[in-house]
């Protein structure tokens, strides 16, 4: 470990569910802010799909103990509106507010400039602009274009920056996909700042425009520590070639954390069906490091590609079975509180400075024990804080 990773300080951000929920519609973000602000936790997250990464064929209370209280696991809210409630519901906390990742293509990037701007000058400075190319099963089955989504999406934080530097002046600009015409931008930024860029990247392509633009690098499913350090340092280098200070890109991690107070519990998470399937998202090419060839096949991508609408629930039973063990624990972040933290730490000392935590523990069959881990998770997020 070297002097600048022993000082290195985590901080937290955690995740919403951003799902509507039976009687009280706004239960899981209450939820999801009484825990970020008992926990130190420094932002709080919204996620921008209008389908989940699970076929809804299996959110049932017979795999799930979530389903009781989420009626259905495609149910999102858009990001942005939960965002401002959530500033307004928190009008004296400095706690940040970020979307993880909004898409670059379903909504044109001045409207997308527009949301987080607003966002930025109404919550006082606290808006985070998480950005991404976006998936298939969020822009396809709604008639947008997925053709190029890196191109799209290039393209689209190109626009969004320049909408933001115009100081209110028609600006026009030429673009394959988002061309402006005497375009005017007038919202003004809050005392000098705009949101900050945190891009959700994964490929070599991805990587160097998180070099050359982002505030932060924020990839949405974990790799290996020593994985996670090659590819930081990939942005670390395209920064530097376009004039700016490598370290101005700050390490991030979104990651999907299964914890509980015992091993017995972690391990009734991770055996169920919902959370199994959840490995269809990792690529194929994750799958074949672990020796299991990939259900959906050899070059399938995961995340970005996965239809999981189409899934019916024989077949994603079937696919749950394939699933192995390693895959999961590899994918994840799984393990009691102390083993997750140290698990943290390993990413810490391979450069990781900030932790977005997604709880998996609603996945549980149970409800009641599901809700019960949730405390577990409580303490991993106070823990990061002493790392």
């Amino acid at each position: 470990m070297t002097a600048a990773s022993r000082r290195a300080r985590i901080r937290t951000g955690v995740v919403d569910p951003s799902l509507h929920c039976r009687f009280v519609p706004d239960f899981t973000q209450r939820n999801t802010r009484f825990l970020a602000a008992t926990t130190g936790a420094d932002s709080l997250w919204t996620i921008d799909h209008l389908i989940g990464l699970w076929p809804s064929s299996l959110w049932k209370t017979a795999h799930t103990g979530g389903a009781r209280v989420v009626p259905h696991s495609d149910a999102y809210y858009d990001p942005w509106t939960l965002l401002g409630y959530a500033a307004a519901r928190n009008r004296f906390s400095r706690l940040r507010l970020g979307v993880g990742v909004t898409d670059a293509g379903r909504r044109n990037p001045a409207v997308t400039a527009q949301a987080a701007a607003t966002l930025h000058l109404l919550s006082g400075g606290r808006a985070i602009l998480g950005i991404g190319p976006g998936e298939r099963e969020n822009n396809e089955p709604y008639g947008v274009d997925w053709q190029r989504p890196v191109a799209r999406f290039e393209e689209a934080v190109a626009t969004i920056r320049a909408l933001w530097e115009s100081n209110g002046e028609a600006i026009s600009r030429d673009s394959e996909f988002f061309p402006l015409r005497d375009a005017v931008f007038a919202l003004p930024p809050h005392r000098g700042t705009r949101p900050e860029l945190w891009m959700g990247a994964h490929g070599p392509r991805m990587l160097r425009a998180a070099g050359r633009y982002a505030d932060a690098w924020l990839p949405a499913f974990p790799s290996s520590p020593a994985e996670y350090r090659d590819k930081l340092a990939v942005i670390r280098s395209a920064a530097s070639d376009a004039g700016r200070d490598p370290a101005s890109v700050q390490a991030a991690g979104w990651m999907f954390v299964i914890t509980a107070r015992s091993a017995a519990i972690v391990e009734e998470i991770l055996h169920s069906p919902l959370c199994r399937v959840f490995a269809l998202s990792a690529s194929a090419q994750a799958w074949a490091r672990h020796g299991v060839d990939h259900p959906l096949g050899p070059t399938f991508t995961g995340a970005q590609d996965i239809l999981p609408q189409t899934i019916d629930e024989p077949t994603a039973l079937a696919y749950a079975e394939l699933v192995p063990d390693s895959l999961l624990r590899d994918w994840l972040v799984v393990g009691t509180p102390d083993e997750v933290l140290d698990q943290i730490a390993e990413r810490r000392d391979h450069g990781l400075t900030y932790a977005v935590m997604a709880d998996l523990a609603i996945l549980h069959p149970s409800l009641r024990t599901g809700m019960r881990a949730s405390t577990s998770f409580a303490k991993v997020l106070r823990g990061v804080r002493r790392l």
